[in-house]
């Protein structure tokens, strides 16, 4: 199997099953000096840890990283940074029932066609377990990023779950941290709480979309043509568990604008140039504009649910199925620190690439 691994001068190659001993991630390419630790690395994973509330999966993963190479006394060293997650909770005897069935929305029939095995324990290399690995690569990521471009501040938050969204003029990102569904709203939070639990009971899950916003970032990032900073970003979000769709800026909502309405103004200001709106989310051409970076992505609900559902088995045979285990109603939940992981990594790459190739040498105005 190969295609594991992304990004350019910062790459990141993942490894590891779901219900394997251990998964993880090299990081090949970052820059060497960089201040950084388990503990740095930990705080963002502890975002991602399965099991802290009832409306993620109850499987009890510590979720503990282990550097094992790349960093000497505090600092990265310019060699692979080698990361280690053990898994600890498996439990694959809740899978045994699916070793011959294939689950319907799961990728266990496309994997089966394409490699002629696969490792049905909890979905193997295609569980959302997966997504730790990229979370430890976000952390040394946004480490790199703290000591380059100081400015740069991520931000991801849930936008809407189910037929249900936020409403924005509530939007307050101190609330983002304080429930559990990393929503800047909170009556919403309180209503899907309400509306989530009915799901969770009922055996049932539900699809969401999350958005997130760099702020601070350097405008010049990215290149034409087949290196555009959204494409990027868009192709980093799509690789994700569950997603189905991604948007930058306004998204699909700017085929409802006219050119007039869509246009973002540019203006000059004391610190440079300026812009009326940012529909463009902070990319033109491919290249960031200095304006804040707007993605959204949608995942679908979760495809294991305890609704029996049809399906074949290997040999063709007509069967039903129900998947047992521990499962989220709503993986949008967890996919806020991934997404943003996964931003920071396209970032830094970028930035880097940048460097690399225009230095100082940009255009200036004013």
């Amino acid at each position: 199997m190969s295609m594991n691994a992304f990004g350019h001068l910062f790459r990141v190659t993942t490894w590891g099953e779901s219900h394997g001993p251990a998964l993880g991630a090299t990081v090949d390419g970052c820059p060497p000096g960089i201040s950084i630790s388990e503990a740095d690395i930990q705080r963002w994973l502890d975002r991602r840890r399965p099991g802290q509330n009832k409306y993620t999966t109850q499987r009890q993963e510590p979720d503990a990283v282990e550097i094992l190479s790349g960093v000497f006394e505090g600092k990265t060293t310019g060699t692979p940074v080698q990361l280690l997650i053990r898994n600890t909770d498996q439990r694959s005897k809740d899978y045994s029932e699916i070793a011959e069935k294939f689950r319907p929305g799961h990728a266990d029939i496309t994997y089966w066609q394409k490699y002629g095995i696969r490792d049905p324990r909890g979905g193997g290399r295609s569980s959302a377990r997966e997504t730790a690995a990229r979370v430890a690569a976000g952390g040394l990521a946004r480490a790199a990023l703290a000591e380059l471009a100081p400015k740069v501040k991520i931000t991801g938050y849930m936008v809407q779950m189910g037929p249900h969204h936020i409403d924005r003029s509530r939007f307050d990102a101190t609330e983002i941290e304080r429930n559990p569904f990393w929503v800047p709203d909170r009556e919403a939070a309180v209503e899907w709480a309400d509306y989530l639990d009915g799901l969770r009971k009922s055996g049932n899950s539900v699809g969401a979309v999350i958005e997130m916003v760099a702020s601070g970032v350097p405008a010049g990032l990215g290149a034409p043509v087949y290196g555009k900073l959204d494409t990027e970003l868009a192709a980093a979000m799509m690789s994700i568990n569950a997603v189905k769709g991604v948007e930058i800026g306004a998204g699909m909502g700017a085929a409802e604008l006219t050119g007039v309405d869509n246009a973002d103004e540019i203006s000059m200001g004391p610190d440079g140039p300026e812009f009326s709106s940012n529909h463009a989310g902070g990319i033109l051409g491919g290249i960031s504009t200095g304006q804040e970076v707007v993605v959204r992505f949608a995942v679908k609900p979760t495809s294991s649910i305890l609704s029996p559902r049809k399906t074949i088995t290997k040999s063709g045979a007509a069967a039903e199925i129900v998947t047992k285990g521990r499962h989220d109603p709503c993986v949008g939940i967890r996919a806020v620190p991934v997404g943003e992981a996964m931003m920071a990594c396209v970032l830094l790459d970028h930035l880097l690439l940048h460097r690399g190739q225009i230095g100082d040498a940009g255009g200036r105005i004013g």
